[in-house]
């Protein structure tokens, strides 16, 4: 059982993928990792049964894209989106056909966004996810068409939709192309609003580059969780094209929520009941 857990202002949060890369520190990396979060050996299977939650410190590991989904809706209400995903080379980029089939294999996705609608509650959406698996949820030509066609979906069916942005930025491999990618998403969004119909963005860590310089930012509701990555460009380059010396923590959702850019942090277990809240009052 999960004892209910309301987080207060000593709460440490750190997101860090939950993997079999924690051999330096781990008793055993098969059964126990060294949690970042109150420095202890965890049973790696007690974090796993926890939503990817530490059990004594509440530090936040990554999930499964598929795992999100099965979070944020009800059983067995999930149906994606079947578009015919055409892969696209417009640059014939080195080996880049080969790195897309590979992660398809790898991952058993078509590509870095899944798309459908559910159930929150009883309460039908549209859902996207953004998969960090596959190529780090880089955003390119099919994305942005996944993600443009399912809002064009909800401002045609008057269904709300969340979005679950988790993405190193735009694919360099699609150059130019990945670029549009932001200026079209935005503009569907804009369909939404004609509508009044909600946008819900969660922003899970990463959220960097041209996602968050695009639609991940456009939400009516910006929602994060704990200690999240946010940002556009690193901080190195940032420092050295203001020449000025930037916190160590601005790209957090801390620092976000605490300045205004996002509105809620939402500890993964209250997810759910969280976003089903705002559905209800909108």
């Amino acid at each position: 059982m999960i004892k209910k857990f309301l987080p207060s202002k000593e709460t440490k949060y750190v997101t860090v993928s939950l993997d079999n890369k924690f051999k330096k520190n781990s008793v055993d990396d098969k059964f126990w990792i060294y949690c970042k979060g109150c420095n202890n050996h965890v049973f790696k299977k007690d974090i796993e049964e926890n939503l990817n939650i530490c059990p004594k410190c509440e530090t936040h590991y990554s999930i499964k894209a598929r795992d999100r989904i099965n979070l944020i809706s009800d059983s067995d209400t999930f149906k994606e989106f079947m578009f015919k995903v055409d892969v696209q080379d417009p640059l014939e980029f080195p080996n880049y056909l080969d790195k897309l089939n590979n992660y398809k294999e790898k991952t058993k996705e078509d590509e870095a966004v899944i798309c459908g609608t559910c159930n929150v509650n009883g309460i039908k959406i549209v859902l996207c996810v953004m998969n960090p698996d596959f190529m780090m949820g880089s955003m390119g030509s099919i994305v942005g068409d996944k993600i443009t066609c399912s809002i064009e979906y909800a401002a045609n069916n008057n269904l709300h939709i969340i979005i679950c942005t988790a993405s190193g930025g735009a694919r360099m491999q699609e150059g130019m192309v990945s670029l549009m990618q932001m200026a079209k998403t935005s503009q569907a969004i804009s369909k939404l609003e004609e509508k009044g119909l909600l946008y819900i963005s969660l922003l899970t860590h990463p959220t960097t580059g041209g996602v968050s310089a695009s639609f991940a930012m456009l939400g009516d509701i910006i929602l994060s969780e704990p200690n999240t990555l946010i940002g556009f460009a690193g901080k190195r380059v940032i420092e050295q094209t203001i020449n000025q010396k930037l916190p160590n923590n601005f790209q957090t959702s801390e620092f976000l929520l605490e300045h205004g850019f996002i509105d809620k942090i939402v500890n993964r277990r209250y997810l759910k009941d969280t976003l089903y809240t705002i559905l209800s009052l909108h």
